[in-house]
């Protein structure tokens, strides 16, 4: 298990994580650290743990955005997937259609052939 400092609100903090991810987690603490420092710039000087309350938030607020988004785009490609799959049903209904028609036009061009061509009949 890694061990990785990260700054937040001027204070360092040893978070504990799985080898590999450290480069992850010091990006997430760098994340926060700059919203926090953002609100700073905003707000001024109100509290550390004020900030670091408003930046969670900010953040909790961008998940539940993000979740959303996701669950409408998951919604979206189920009502687009079962669209497609009317669709193909569709398209495979005319498809045999199309081939029965063919088929048929087919033993017609065949017959018309076939009695055109039959012994007896007077050449024009």
């Amino acid at each position: 298990m890694a061990q990785v400092p990260i700054t937040i609100a001027g204070r360092t903090y040893r978070m504990a994580c799985a080898d590999g991810e450290e480069a992850h987690l010091e990006s997430l603490g760098a994340e926060l650290e700059g919203r926090i420092t953002t609100l700073r710039a905003q707000f001024g000087e109100i509290g550390d743990q004020r900030l670091v309350v408003m930046a969670a938030i900010g953040l909790a607020d961008a998940r539940h955005e993000f979740i959303s988004k996701i669950n409408a785009l998951e919604a979206e490609t189920k009502a687009l997937r079962a669209a497609r799959a009317g669709v193909e049903q569709t398209a495979g209904h005319w498809v045999s259609e199309a081939a029965a028609a063919i088929d048929d036009a087919a033993s017609r061009i065949e017959r018309a052939v076939q009695t055109l061509n039959a012994p007896g009949r007077a050449e024009g």
